[in-house]
């Protein structure tokens, strides 16, 4: 399924469930205009294509004790195929990487990093990522504050 496949139904759909995914179905349903069972179907199918990949909840980090956001720049040495997969594999693995992108530019990777405080990052950087054998240059970015949060896609 492809965009040129969705109606405005399903990106009404897409729109609510990306804003609230706990809605009920019936809600749902009501809030995109059709009865509930042709809405359950369409939920259905959007997950089947891929499009809805899954449903999460949102966690607020500090209140658990995740006080600290960073990104890290990563630059690699040799950026063969396999060094690069040896790398994302590698950043699957760190549990303080929640995200983690391949980009083009100065850098190989931007890792998106949640920690407790900056000396469990600061051991994070310096026990994995420059221990890491292809890693040349790790620059890291502290956030001071997050100033907006809308969800992933715009619909």
């Amino acid at each position: 399924m492809i965009r040129a496949d969705l109606d405005a139904i399903d990106l009404k759909i897409l729109r609510e469930l990306q804003n609230e995914g706990r809605v009920t179905n019936v809600e749902l349903s009501e809030r995109v205009g059709i009865s509930a069972p042709p809405c359950l179907r369409r939920v259905r199918r959007l997950e089947e294509a891929g499009i809805i990949k899954g449903y999460r909840a949102l966690l607020d980090a500090p209140s658990l004790g995740y006080g600290l956001v960073a990104f890290c720049m990563i630059g690699l040495k040799l950026q063969s195929e396999s060094k690069l997969k040896a790398f994302s594999t590698a950043a699957e693995k760190w549990p303080l990487v929640r995200r983690a992108w391949m980009v083009s530019g100065e850098s190989d990777f931007l890792l998106e990093c949640i920690a407790e405080n900056l000396a469990k990052f600061q051991d994070f950087v310096i026990e994995e990522l420059t221990a890491f054998e292809n890693v040349d240059t790790v620059r890291t970015i502290l956030t001071i504050r997050q100033t907006k949060d809308a969800p992933a896609v715009e619909i």
